[in-house]
């Protein structure tokens, strides 16, 4: 039985798209599955399954994925229909918008942040000593 506390990218199970470190994208696209940012991103994207944006990813564009974790640099929109991660790394200039929405103390955020589910924000520390 999966444990209803454990975070959403701690059981993900579904194939990975990784656009690696030093590597840049522009343009828009969209897909199904695991997404895994460690470089950088110039565009917009609509995803069925979950994006990842690591320590060192940055997205200047518009997200629209069911789940979404932030711990590099965003600037844009980011949408999540479901769970929205935002790490102690990160850095957000553009809204948030998300079912459930958890920010980690030391997470820089210039602008808003909309919960469209019944939970309000949730802050954590992290506990990790790397998002994976």
């Amino acid at each position: 039985m999966a444990n209803k506390f454990r975070r959403f990218m701690d059981s993900a199970s579904d194939s990975t798209t990784l656009l690696g470190e030093g590597t840049r994208f522009v343009g828009q696209f969209s897909g199904r599955g695991h997404f895994v940012v460690c470089g950088e991103v110039e565009g917009d994207c609509e995803l069925e399954g979950s994006l990842t944006i690591a320590v060192d990813g940055s997205w200047n564009g518009t997200i629209r994925a069911e789940n979404v974790v932030i711990a590099g640099q965003v600037h844009g929109e980011v949408r999540a229909s479901g769970q929205l991660e935002v790490a102690a790394s990160a850095r957000v200039t553009g809204s948030l918008t998300g079912a459930s929405i958890a920010i980690a103390e030391g997470a820089i955020i210039e602008g808003g942040v909309n919960v469209s589910g019944v939970s309000e924000p949730i802050a954590f520390s992290e506990k990790r000593s790397e998002l994976e």
